[in-house]
C-alpha cells in the first residue's frame, strides 16, 4: 500500500481559502439580509393595508350606530 500525502499548504494558500471562505459566507449572509428585508417590506404593506380597513370599519359601524335608534327588544336572544 502506498501511503497518499497531501501537498503542504503554502501561508498564501491557506489565507486564499481562508478568505474566500469568507467571501462566501458575507455572499450568504448578504442574500439572507436581501431576503429578510423584502419580508419586512411586504409585511409592512400588509399593516398598512390592515390598519386602514380596521378604521374603515370602525367608521362604518359608527356611521351604522348613530343612525339606528337601539331597541332592546331587538337585543334579545330569539329564544326570548
Amino acid at each position: 500500500m502506498t501511503e497518499q500525502t497531501t501537498p503542504p499548504e503554502t501561508p498564501g494558500s491557506l489565507s486564499d481559502a481562508r478568505l474566500t471562505a469568507l467571501e462566501i459566507k458575507a455572499s450568504f449572509a448578504e442574500d439572507l439580509l436581501d431576503k429578510l428585508d423584502q419580508t419586512v417590506i411586504r409585511q409592512q404593506t400588509q399593516i398598512a393595508a390592515l390598519i386602514s380597513e380596521v378604521l374603515h370599519l370602525r367608521q362604518q359601524i359608527g356611521n351604522a350606530q348613530g343612525i339606528t335608534a337601539r331597541n332592546l327588544r331587538d337585543e334579545l336572544p330569539p329564544h326570548y
